[in-house]
């Protein structure tokens, strides 16, 4: 039988990022919390934690810290079926740990946190990184679901199509006229300054290859928030991708012009998480998947 005061041990110090934090967090001193890591550690022959700032699981501590996460839900829809089998440690709420990419939790994911919140007590623990890379979240077990770019499921996973993000190329009227005098063709977009979130980042590109049917280049502002983007295409530092959602004020009262009208970039997105038959989980994907069908293109 696993002990589950040592598993919660490692979980805490993850989520927690030390082993003071942890210690807090499980009303223990840190040196209980370290004794309890070391001592699981030496039980399953590898290193759990890898001790720095902050602490991170490694890849054998993710799979143990998914497993309390799983473990934990049951217990809770346990407790709300049999009420009288609750016991001392079962009185705190689950945490969920979940991935999304920062435009979407920029436009819509909120309102999908509220509708879970309608229906369910567990919290969320929400994780950013890229569309594209989400899904290596769930692969490794650092998470349990994941709002990602990628269609085919995850192994051990379910995948649900949620709709399409789409994203305008925009900029203020005032650095279209200086850079774009001409029109936004290849020479003018290898020229213009042109937003990045992070390297990961890859829409600008996508896009002007779609408009240009080549590679380019641009100067680089980099910008990690979504909501900075917006505001610096609307100050006139440089063009950018930016959610039609989020843009669309701006266009119809003038602060934004699209460089290239009617000239959109889709991103299909999905929802994916582990396959256990568990309420909470299927509750979240329900939240998920009615918010991004009513705020998504189909």
């Amino acid at each position: 039988m696993l002990d589950y005061h040592l598993l919660e041990a490692v979980a805490a110090v993850d989520r927690e990022g030390s082993f003071e934090r942890a210690a807090r967090m499980l009303h223990v001193t840190p040196s209980a919390v370290s004794q309890r890591v070391k001592l699981l550690e030496e039980r399953v022959g590898a290193v759990l934690i890898s001790r720095g700032k902050p602490c991170n699981a490694t890849a054998a501590g993710r799979r143990l810290c998914r497993h309390v996460e799983q473990v934990g839900m049951l217990e809770r829809e346990l407790h709300d079926d049999l009420p009288a089998l609750a016991t001392e440690g079962m009185e705190g709420r689950v945490t969920l740990r979940v991935a999304v990419n920062a435009d979407t939790l920029g436009t819509w994911f909120i309102g999908a946190m509220a509708r879970f919140a309608a229906s369910d007590d567990a919290l969320l623990d929400v994780s950013l990184d890229d569309q594209d890379y989400t899904a290596e979240w769930l692969h490794t077990g650092r998470v349990l679901a994941a709002v990602t770019g990628r269609a085919d499921p995850v192994q051990g996973c379910r995948s649900l199509p949620l709709g399409k993000l789409r994203y305008v190329a925009t900029a203020s009227p005032t650095f279209v006229a200086r850079h774009f005098g001409s029109g936004a063709n290849a020479a003018s977009l290898a020229r213009a300054p042109a937003l990045t979130f992070n390297p990961k980042d890859q829409l600008q590109r996508r896009w002007m290859r779609r408009v240009c049917r080549r590679d380019l280049s641009p100067p680089t502002l980099w910008l990690p928030s979504t909501q900075a983007f917006v505001d610096a295409c609307v100050a006139g530092l440089a063009w950018g991708m930016n959610p039609e959602m989020l843009a669309r004020p701006h266009l119809e009262a003038g602060r934004l012009v699209e460089l290239v009208p009617r000239a959109p970039l889709d991103v299909q997105l999905h929802w994916q998480h582990v396959r256990l038959a568990m309420p909470t989980m299927e509750r979240l994907a329900a939240a998920v998947v009615a918010e991004a069908r009513a705020r998504l293109r189909p």
